[in-house]
């Protein structure tokens, strides 16, 4: 089937829309944000998405306390609400605490009038949780036009990472999850990790496993765990 011109032009205008509306502001932020790498000291910054999970971030707060690891957690405000005991717990251990979107949707494919309720929903959920929020991670690192709208709206900075593990893939293990981590990881980066989600139910098990051989490492090797924004308000 051939295409009219006015149909051609009809699709590289939707396409020219899209691209304006999330993809080139996605890309742009992640550009920006791996250009802010590299520190004179020895510095790592761990940070979990996803969570928290009823069944592993406990699990995960009990691994960081062994080691007084202090870690930056970036929380799905819906399950926030499902779990403020673990909210409790990860202030009172002196983490940093994040948002990490409503329901975990990405904003490639959100609609303003959606993007302007998520944010408005999740700043609510996490005051009502005595969570003063400052930082924002979006799912799968896409933003639109909107949510940088309400990130300017609620003051909130915008954090990508510079590493990750992909352990929220099914077929990963904790040995693959260490490796990998050892490998990319290098002074100041911002390491991205989950307690929740993942492709198989038991993918934040494999990710605490493989955090109980590798901190222990860093640690030998002189680095030191920071919360973000030892960075940020650098």
């Amino acid at each position: 089937m051939q295409l009219s011109n006015k149909q051609r032009a009809s699709l590289a205008f939707a396409a020219a829309a899209v691209a304006g509306y999330s993809y080139i502001p996605s890309l742009c932020g992640k550009a920006k944000y791996f250009s802010m790498v590299g520190e004179k000291d020895k510095n790592l910054y761990l940070t979990f998405d996803d969570g928290p999970s009823a069944e592993y971030t406990g699990k995960l707060l009990d691994l960081l306390k062994e080691y007084d690891v202090k870690a930056s957690f970036f929380v799905v405000a819906r399950s926030a609400q499902a779990h403020p005991d673990l909210i409790k717990r990860m202030k009172e251990e002196g983490h940093l605490i994040g948002l990490h979107s409503l329901e975990h949707k990405s904003a490639m494919v959100q609609t303003p009038m959606y993007t302007n309720r998520e944010f408005k929903k999740s700043m609510k959920i996490m005051a009502d949780l005595h969570v003063d929020v400052r930082y924002y991670r979006p799912p799968w690192g896409h933003v639109n036009l909107f949510t940088l709208m309400n990130l300017k709206k609620y003051n909130l900075k915008k954090v990508i990472w510079h590493v990750m593990a992909e352990d929220w893939e099914a077929d990963t293990s904790d040995e693959e999850i260490q490796y990998k981590l050892l490998k990319r990881t290098g002074k100041g980066d911002v390491i991205c990790l989950h307690d929740g989600r993942g492709k198989s139910p038991d993918a934040p098990e494999r990710t605490i496993a493989a955090l109980e051989k590798t901190i222990p490492i860093w640690l030998e090797e002189g680095y030191q765990f920071k919360l973000l924004d030892q960075k940020h308000e650098q």
